[in-house]
This record gives structure tokens, C-alpha cells and sequence, in this order.
């Protein structure tokens, strides 16, 4: 796929040299606007606006709604007004929904400003809706049916209206805007008689989401019961717009990214990586770094705390990494897996009980078998091998208790910390690798500390 498209890219820059425009225009026209769009990002600034002019009006404005913000911005600032309309009016309301929302104040202010009165009022509208909910990723672009519609006046509806809809495949049927239920074209062009009511083939058990739904669930809506589009309704039951397959597919991939960044000890970015500068990658990463290497005090003061201990027994500091490294991963896997499960709503705060004993018993088995691999590897290499004598069958045994205990209470914290922290409103995945990380190394000293003088002294 990146060869094709790497060929593509130097077949139009090719044409763009010799300026054979013509045959520039009848190669974009056969692509996708997602790959023209790709195509874009990779050549020279000043060639886009040229290319850009090049398009069919209708391939123009889905290839723009498929560019990165950056590029949308350098292509509005080189648009005349008369420019600017078509492709703002040409754009579905959710992608011009978005645009708005992610340029800057006074462009605007120059989009509205071309946007016809209907589109501009959709726009605001979509707007109002909180950040992350249904209602403010929703279109409002959708065939509706009266219930008392015939098919054949259904049909006749759908052709003089779908072509300015985002999907035709389902129709909501309406009365008095409340959604009473849903017909597929499928159904209607299959129905056995053309003066059948709508309302006769209708789906009237309609699964539908609230404007202030949040968009992940949403998205995990349409995945599970594998819709097409899914209705959107206000508190009173009315319908105010639906939200596509393709929508739910970007919304999985932002949230799916900003999950990652955030265990990652990450602030999201809505940048991608290569258009990031070191500055932007500098600013999202270190006030979690900074915040993690403060927290690591808290492991310095227990090491201090025993030094005297680890005086008496120096081989004690040998084994520090290991138990350090074992708890921090212990932790991981736990905290990774119910992030996971609770990001795809198989979890819920009141299945802490059942998460807490299966973990614990998962833990006792993971530590067991570590205790017994750790003893082998201390006693055959570290003790014979390397013939560090000062390493005891007691110490050894206390380095291999702390070894399972380490990883119970790793995996405690690790399926704990996120689900408490979805009950108390804020993102799981705040609760991931580093943090737990940080938290389990401080307590897997104390134990290891607490054994080694009940131990050893």
C-alpha cells in the first residue's frame, strides 16, 4: 500500500512539472479522497493549493475533510470566498462541525461567514453539545419517513433527498420529529406492494443514544450490534441526528491513541507524530516525567529508612532491581487488562469483589511460580556460578517470599487503581504503567525491607 502510494506521488509531481494539468485532474479523479489527501500531506506547501483546484467539487470536499487541521488551515488562508463556499457547503454538517471547532478564531469566523444560513445554524447547533458526547460528533443530515408515507412515496423522498445525506441505507421514520421507528432501502424496495405504508415494514424497536451520551460508548454501540448509523435523540425523544459507522471508527482510533499516550505517562496530542515538533513532544511529556521523578523520593526515603539493614546485609541491594522490575510489570498486566476491559464496558465499578479475588488468585499462582524460578536462579547462578558466597538459603528465601507477595500486591493496585478512579469520574488509563509503576516500587521496597529485618535480624 505505502509503494502504490509512494508510485502515486511521484506520477503527480511528475504531471506537476510539466504542468499536463489535464491529465493531473483525470489521475485524482480516479482516487480516493483519503489517498489524494495522503498524497497531499507529502508534497511541497505551495503545490496543494494548485492540485486542491484541480478537483471535482464534490471529491474536493471529502478530500478536505480527510486533511490533517495544519493543511486545512493553509488551504482556507489561500481560498477566495467563492472558494471557501463551495467547500464549506459541500461538507457533511459533522466534518464542518469539527472544522470550526479545531481552527482558529479568525478563520473562523471567515468559514461561518460563507457557510449558508441552514448550514451555519446546523453548525452552531452541533457545537453546543459537550466535547466528547453524542451530540457533538453527530450529523444532522439523515432521510426521515412519515410512518402514513406509501413505499413508493418513501422511495420517490429518498431519491430527491439522499443526495445531500451522509447514509440512505437506513431511514428513520418520524412523527412529529419523535423517532417511532426505522425501514432499510433494502426493505422498501423489497416490500410486496408500492402502496404499503411505511409503518407496516418498519422497525419500530429502535435502539437510539441521547445527545449527551459519551461518544465512546456510542462507538461501542454500533460495534456491538454492527449498525450502520444510530439515531440520536434529545431528552424529549425527538430526533436530532445519527452518528455513522465511520464516525465510530475515528472516534475508536482518538480514544484508542489518547488511552495509549496516557499510559504511556503521556499528555494526548491531537497531532500527528511527524507533524510534532520536539517542542510539542517536550511540552506532553514531561510534566508527567517531572511529576514521576518527584514521586520517586518516596522510594529514595525507604531506602534510607534500612539503610542500616543494607549495611549489615550488602547482597540485599543486588536483588533491589529484580523485585522492583517483577512488582512494576506485575502491576502493568493488571492495570493494562482492566483498563482494556472497562474502555470496552466490560467492566463496572460493582465488579470490583470478583476482579479483586480473580487477580488475587492469578497473583498467588504468578507469585508462587516466580518465588520457585527465583530461588533456582539465585541459589544455581548467583550463589554457585558467581560464587557469591554471602548469599544464604535465608536470604535467599526472604528475597523469594518477597517476590510473591510483591506481585499480589502489584496486582492488587493494578486492577484497583483504575477502576476507582472510572467510579470517581476520571480516565482510567491515568492509571497505568508509569503511575503504578512508581507506587508498587515504593511498596515493594517496604516489604522487601519489613521481611528482610524480621528475617534476617
Amino acid at each position: 500500500m505505502a509503494a502504490h502510494t509512494a508510485v502515486i506521488e511521484k506520477t503527480i509531481q511528475k504531471l506537476l512539472e510539466e504542468k499536463k494539468y489535464h491529465t493531473l485532474k483525470d489521475v485524482m479523479s480516479t482516487m480516493e479522497p483519503a489517498d489524494i489527501a495522503g498524497v497531499f500531506e507529502e508534497i511541497e506547501e505551495d503545490r496543494i493549493p494548485i492540485l486542491f483546484r484541480l478537483l471535482p467539487k464534490e471529491i474536493a470536499a471529502e478530500t478536505f475533510a480527510e486533511l490533517d487541521p495544519e493543511w486545512q488551515e493553509l488551504l482556507i488562508r489561500g481560498f477566495s470566498d467563492t472558494e471557501l463556499k463551495e467547500v464549506v457547503n459541500e461538507l457533511y454538517v459533522d466534518d464542518a462541525a469539527e472544522l470550526v471547532d479545531e481552527m482558529p478564531a479568525n478563520v473562523v469566523e471567515r468559514i461561518l461567514a460563507q457557510a449558508d444560513t441552514q448550514k451555519r445554524k446546523e453548525i452552531n447547533e452541533i457545537l453546543m453539545y459537550p466535547d466528547n458526547s453524542a451530540g457533538s460528533v453527530m450529523t444532522t443530515e439523515y432521510v426521515s419517513l412519515r410512518p402514513t408515507m406509501s413505499v413508493a412515496d418513501a422511495i420517490t423522498r429518498i431519491r430527491r433527498t439522499g443526495v445531500n445525506k451522509e447514509t440512505i441505507y437506513t431511514c428513520y421514520v418520524t412523527q412529529e420529529r419523535k423517532l417511532v421507528g426505522i425501514v432499510s432501502v433494502k426493505d422498501l424496495l423489497l416490500a410486496p406492494e408500492d402502496d404499503m405504508a411505511v409503518e407496516e415494514i418498519m422497525e419500530e424497536n429502535v435502539i437510539s443514544v441521547g445527545t449527551h451520551t459519551d461518544r465512546e460508548e456510542v462507538a461501542r454501540a454500533l460495534t456491538r450490534y454492527d449498525f450502520m448509523a444510530l439515531p440520536v435523540v434529545d431528552t424529549d425523544g425527538r430526533m436530532v441526528g445519527i452518528i455513522t459507522f465511520d464516525d465510530a471508527i475515528d472516534i475508536l482510533v482518538e480514544e484508542t491513541t489518547e488511552d495509549i499516550e496516557k499510559m504511556a505517562g503521556m499528555l494526548p496530542s491531537e497531532k500527528t507524530y511527524l507533524h510534532s515538533s520536539p517542542f510539542d513532544l517536550f511540552r506532553h511529556r514531561i510534566p508527567w516525567l517531572a511529576l514521576l521523578m518527584v514521586s520517586a523520593t518516596f522510594t529514595g526515603m525507604i531506602i534510607t529508612g534500612f539503610e542500616n539493614a543494607l549495611a549489615a546485609q550488602v547482597v540485599l541491594t543486588a536483588f533491589i532491581p529484580m523485585l522492583m522490575d517483577t512488582g512494576g510489570n506485575s502491576g502493568s498486566q493488571a492495570s493494562v487488562t482492566i483498563i482494556r476491559a472497562l474502555s470496552l464496558g466490560e467492566l463496572e465499578f460493582s465488579d470490583l469483589p470478583e476482579v479483586i479475588w480473580k487477580e488475587a488468585r492469578t497473583a498467588v499462582l504468578c507469585g508462587l511460580s516466580l518465588g520457585m524460578l527465583c530461588f533456582g536462579k539465585i541459589m544455581l547462578f548467583d550463589r554457585l556460578i558467581l560464587g557469591n558466597t554471602s548469599i544464604t538459603v535465608l536470604t535467599t528465601l526472604t528475597v523469594c517470599f518477597t517476590m510473591a507477595v510483591t506481585v499480589l500486591i502489584a496486582k492488587l493496585v493494578g486492577c484497583t487503581l483504575p477502576m476507582i478512579a472510572k467510579r470517581l469520574g476520571f480516565d482510567p488509563a491515568v492509571m497505568a504503567s508509569p503511575f503504578i509503576t512508581t507506587l508498587v516500587d515504593a511498596l515493594s521496597l517496604l516489604v522487601y525491607f519489613r521481611i528482610a529485618t524480621a528475617l534476617l535480624f
